[in-house]
């Protein structure tokens, strides 16, 4: 399975100006959460890029997409018909071809010298499958996330052969249908934001908008879907996500780009120097 295509989604009412937002790389360079998403698809390969936006966000964006905006072409989602009718706008660019899908408001940290987004495409190129990335995920984010579940692959403790797939689960629902062997208690398999789907997702987000009865579907509906038609892998990379969309989402997912960059030890102090000064303040009340 070759990888040359991706879909980046950014059309969410309240989160479309997510990927406008700057902040400081590795290397202390500013630059928008969308370079920085945009920088993650190139490091894996990428030759295309197509993101989805809201009418009228296009002159932002291509503001926003700085050096890289000749690799991007925009297609607009006419009205907030929810994610998966979002994805559904770049059909025409997939195409009958596998390809890369991000999500707008998250950022991604690789934990080793390569990207997330090539750990994830070396899997779905080996077992030429769709493979979403997961991360264990604590009860209380289970708000934020579509949670999967199912068996490891044999000899595999990374990779999961999914059964399941529910967006935004109750807790309780979640600790007696999607436990997952060998996770913390109260941890769950929650998407990353990123994927590699085949083109036959486009097939099944097509079924789900034809049934009124779905309100808005998700990309969590349309991977059940295809989970019960065709292979469809979880992989626990090498890595971690950040939500921007969270409260302190952005300053989080700043500091921990900081933390593994250049600045560290002077983030550190500053740190450091805060904590020390709030100290202060406290003890003089």
């Amino acid at each position: 399975m070759q990888v040359h295509k991706a879909v980046i989604t950014a059309a969410a009412p309240k989160q479309n100006t997510l990927p406008l937002q700057q902040l400081v790389d590795r290397n202390g360079e500013t630059k928008t959460a969308l370079q920085l998403i945009v920088e993650e698809t190139l490091s894996a390969g990428i030759e295309e890029i197509c993101v989805v936006i809201r009418p009228g966000d296009q002159e932002a964006y291509e503001q926003a997409a700085g050096t890289h905006l000749a690799s991007i072409q925009f297609v607009e989602q006419p009205e907030p018909l929810g994610y998966a009718d979002a994805i559904y706008q770049a059909k025409s660019f997939v195409g009958d071809q596998p390809f890369l899908h991000l999500v707008g408001d998250h950022l991604y940290l690789s934990a080793s010298d390569i990207p997330c987004a090539k750990q994830l495409i070396k899997i779905a190129s080996e077992f030429e499958c769709s493979v979403s990335a997961v991360q264990s995920t604590r009860e209380n984010k289970l708000p934020y996330f579509g949670i999967v579940s199912g068996p490891h692959l044999p000899r595999r403790d990374d990779l999961y052969e999914v059964e399941a797939v529910v967006e935004k689960p109750t807790p309780t629902y979640a600790e007696q249908e999607l436990v997952t062997p060998g996770l913390r208690a109260g941890h769950y398999l929650g998407f990353f934001g990123m994927h590699v789907l085949t083109a036959e997702v486009m097939a099944s987000i097509e079924q789900l908008l034809a049934n009124h009865a779905v309100e808005k579907p998700s990309l969590s509906d349309a991977l059940a879907m295809l989970a019960s038609r065709q292979r469809y892998l979880a992989y626990r990379l090498q890595g971690s996500r950040y939500n921007l969309g969270v409260t302190y989402g952005l300053l989080i997912a700043q500091l921990a780009i900081g933390l593994s960059g250049r600045d560290r030890d002077r983030i550190l102090t500053e740190m450091v120097e805060l904590l020390a000064t709030r100290a202060e303040g406290i003890t003089a009340q």
